[in-house]
């Protein structure tokens, strides 16, 4: 089974390449966006949806991002096309 992808506070990321190609943002500001993690938290109680807060360094993002729409900052699967 595949490890679930999880951020921690003061993580730096990004979104996902995979994510941004879904939505057609790959080669926008989104896809230059960098931030780091303030908070990781579930949306609700029983709820697997968990939400990261992002204070990000330039750009007009929003403030809380899902987990898996974000990759870590350097070299991996989720960041850079390999």
């Amino acid at each position: 089974m595949a490890k679930k992808f999880t951020v921690e506070i003061g993580d730096k990321v990004a979104y996902s390449v995979q994510f941004l190609r879904s939505i057609g943002m790959a080669h926008t500001d989104m896809g230059r966006a960098r931030g780091i993690v303030t908070e990781v938290a579930p949306i609700g109680k029983g709820c697997s949806l968990i939400l990261a807060r992002i204070d990000w360094q330039g750009g007009d993002m929003p403030e809380r991002v899902n987990v898996q729409n974000l990759a870590k900052v350097g070299a991996n699967a989720r960041f850079a096309a390999m």
